[in-house]
C-alpha cells in the first residue's frame, strides 16, 4: 500500500492523468471518421504516392514495429521489396521514429523542425512551422499531422527518388495527377468528400486529411502506468512501480522524458538535447553527412544554422517503445536495457561501444565521438549509480509498464491491407518475433507476399516471361556474388553490376548467347578497372532480347 500512495502522489505531483487518450475527439472537436481513416490506411501502404514507385508509408513506418522503423538506419527508395529483417537498400541518415500516437506530439522529427508554435498540436492559431519552401504556409490546416502529411511524398530519398524534376510544388502535383488517374481513389474520396463526388480533383489537403486521420486512429495510451493513474492499482507489479519510482525520481529519466505540459503525457519533453550517440556511417547512403569527412549528423544544428545546435536531437517519446527494434536517432543501440544503461553513464557507454549488432552495412568506421561527448546535456555529465536490481526494476517501467498491447505487431499487423486500390503490389512484410505465434513460422518469416518471397526468389520486371532472376547471394570468404538466371528461350545476354549512383561498376556479359535453362551470373566483386568495388548496395541488370530484370545485393567487407 506504502508502495501505492507514494507512485500516485508522484503521478499527481506531475499532473499525469493517464486520460490523454479519451481526449482525443474533444481535442478535435470531432468524432473520428472511419471511412476517412480507412482510406488513409489504403494510401499509407501504397507505393503510388512515392513517384520512385517502390517505397510507401508503411515501408519505414511498418506495423511490425509500432508503426516505426525496422532498420537502424531507413532505407527509402531503391529497396529491395521487404520490410524487415532483410529490407536492403541505400540507407537515409537516421532511423524512422514511431507514429503511433503523434497525434498528441507538439512537434515532429528528430530535430523537430515540423512544428506547432503554440506548443498545441491541435491549435493552429500561431502557425504551424515547416523548412522553406513551406515555412508558415501550412498553418490553415486544423491538425499538425495533417500539414506533416504534405511533406514525405516530397521527401527525394525517402519515396520521390532523384529523376522527378521539379520542386515540391511539382512533385505534389504529380501525386495528385496519378490519384486523380484512379478510378477506385476518386470512388473513395467521392465516398469521404462532397466535392469530389461532385466531379472536384482530389487535392493535397484532402490528401493530407486522409493519412492524418488514419494517424489519429494509432493513438494507443492505455499502458498500465495509465491504468494506475486512473485507480487501478493491479494494472503494475511490484517491480515495475519500484521502476517507476526510480523514471520519476533517482534516476532522474523524467528530466527530458517528461509527463507534463506541453509533453501531454508522452514521455518526452519535446526538447532538443546531446546524449552522447555514436555516429553510425552507413557503407551506402543517399542522404548527405555532415562534417569535413561526411561521418558526422549535426542534428539540430541542419535547422537553426547554430553551432550550439550540433549533435542535439530531440528526445525520444517513451509509450510503446518496447516495440522497437533498436533505439535513438540512428538505432545505434539495439537492446533496450543497453540503451537504459548508456543514459546511466554515457561516456563510458560511448567509448566502449561497438557495431558487432549492427546490420553488416553499418559496421563500418565510426564518425568522430570526442566533439559529442564535450557537448553532452549537464544532465547526463555524471554517471548515474544505480545498482544492478534498479536498473531491471527501471527496464520493467519502461518494457513493460509504458505498452499499450494495441501496439503489439500481432494486432497491428492486421491493418495491412492484402490489396491497393491502385492495383500495385503491396510490400513484403516480415514478421517479427514478437508476433511468431500468429505467423506460426520463425522470425523473419515473410507476412504479405510483395516483390518476392521468404527464399528472395523473384521475377524479373518487364520481363515477359523469358527470364527470371534470382536475389544475389555474397559470399564474403570467396569475394565473389552469385545470380542464377532462367532463360525460357536462347536468348542474347547483356548483364553489368551498378552502384546506388547509377555507374556502372562492372560489364558481366556483353550479347552473349546463352540457350534455354538455367544459367549462373558471378561477379567477383571487383570493378572493370580491377579494383576491389567498396562494400555497399550493388545491382545487376540483365538484359535478353527485349525482356529485363535487375536484382539489389549487398556487399559487406
Amino acid at each position: 500500500a506504502t508502495l501505492d500512495d507514494h507512485l500516485a502522489a508522484v503521478l499527481r505531483r506531475q499532473g499525469f492523468t493517464g486520460m490523454m487518450e479519451a481526449s482525443l475527439e474533444s481535442r478535435l472537436g470531432r468524432r473520428l471518421d472511419p471511412r476517412l481513416a480507412d482510406l488513409g490506411r489504403l494510401l499509407w501502404f501504397d507505393t503510388i504516392t512515392g513517384l520512385n514507385d517502390d517505397n510507401t508509408c508503411g515501408g519505414c513506418h511498418s506495423p511490425t514495429a509500432g508503426f516505426g522503423d525496422t532498420q537502424s538506419i531507413a532505407i527509402g527508395i531503391d529497396n529491395n521489396g521487404f520490410v524487415g529483417p532483410h529490407r536492403l537498400g541505400p540507407r537515409n541518415q537516421r532511423r524512422s521514429p514511431i507514429v503511433i500516437n503523434a497525434v498528441f506530439y507538439p512537434n515532429l522529427m528528430w530535430n523537430s523542425r515540423f512544428a506547432s508554435l503554440s506548443g498545441d498540436p491541435f491549435d493552429n492559431r500561431q502557425g504551424f512551422s515547416f523548412p522553406n519552401p513551406e515555412g508558415l504556409s501550412l498553418s490553415y490546416l486544423p491538425q499538425l499531422l495533417v500539414a506533416q502529411a504534405f511533406i514525405p511524398p516530397t521527401e527525394r530519398n525517402e519515396v520521390a527518388g532523384f529523376t522527378f524534376p521539379g520542386d515540391n510544388f511539382a512533385i505534389r502535383a504529380e501525386v495528385l495527377r496519378r490519384l486523380n488517374a484512379t478510378p477506385a481513389y476518386r470512388r473513395l474520396f467521392g465516398e469521404v468528400f462532397a466535392e469530389v463526388r461532385a466531379g472536384a480533383p482530389i487535392t493535397f489537403d484532402l490528401f493530407g486529411k486522409a493519412i492524418a486521420e488514419f494517424e489519429f486512429t494509432l493513438a494507443f495510451t492505455d499502458a498500465p502506468i495509465d491504468r494506475f493513474a486512473r485507480g487501478d492499482r493491479t494494472s503494475m507489479s511490484a517491480e515495475q512501480k519500484r521502476g517507476a519510482l526510480l523514471f520519476f525520481g533517482e534516476a532522474g529519466c523524467v528530466s527530458c522524458h517528461a509527463v507534463s505540459g506541453t509533453s501531454h503525457e508522452m514521455f518526452s519533453d519535446f526538447q532538443q538535447h546531446v546524449i552522447g550517440i555514436p555516429q553510425i556511417v552507413p557503407a551506402v547512403t543517399n542522404a548527405v553527412f555532415d562534417g569535413k569527412d561526411s561521418n558526422e549528423d549535426f542534428g539540430l544544428e541542419q535547422i537553426t544554422g547554430d553551432k550550439k545546435d550540433r549533435y542535439r536531437f530531440r528526445t525520444s517519446p517513451l509509450r510503446n517503445v518496447a516495440v522497437q527494434p533498436t533505439f535513438f536517432h540512428n538505432g545505434a543501440f539495439t537492446d533496450l536495457e543497453r540503451a537504459v544503461r548508456h543514459h546511466l553513464d554515457v561516456f563510458s557507454s560511448a567509448r566502449s561501444f561497438t557495431t558487432d549488432e549492427l546490420d553488416e552495412d553499418l559496421r563500418g568506421p565510426l564518425g568522430p565521438l570526442e566533439p559529442v561527448l564535450k557537448r553532452v546535456d549537464p544532465l547526463l555529465a555524471e554517471p548515474i549509480p544505480l545498482m544492478s536490481e534498479q536498473v531491471a526494476e527501471l527496464v520493467a517501467f519502461v518494457r513493460e509498464s509504458l505498452l499499450d498491447p494495441r501496439a503489439r505487431p500481432e494486432n497491428l499487423m492486421k491493418l495491412i491491407p492484402d490489396r491497393v486500390p491502385s492495383g500495385r503490389t503491396v510490400p513484403t512484410f516480415e514478421v517479427p518475433e514478437a508476433a511468431e505465434a500468429l505467423a506460426g513460422g520463425p522470425s523473419g518469416t515473410a507476412l504479405r507476399k510483395g516483390f518476392g518471397d521468404a527464399r528472395g526468389r523473384v521475377a524479373g520486371e518487364s520481363n515477359q516471361g523469358l527470364l527470371e532472376l534470382s536475389a544475389g547471394e555474397h559470399h564474403r570468404q570467396a569475394r565473389q556474388v552469385t545470380w542464377q538466371l532462367e532463360l525460357s528461350r536462347p536468348s542474347r545476354v547483356e548483364a553489368s553490376v551498378f552502384d546506388v549512383t547509377g555507374r556502372r561498376v562492372r560489364r558481366l556479359a556483353a550479347d552473349l548467347s546463352l540457350g534455354s535453362g538455367s544459367h549462373r551470373l558471378v561477379w567477383d566483386t571487383r570493378e572493370d578497372a580491377g579494383r576491389e568495388a567498396p562494400g555497399g548496395v550493388y545491382f545487376l541488370s540483365v538484359r535478353a532480347g527485349n525482356a529485363s530484370a535487375a536484382r539489389r545485393v549487398v556487399v559487406a567487407r
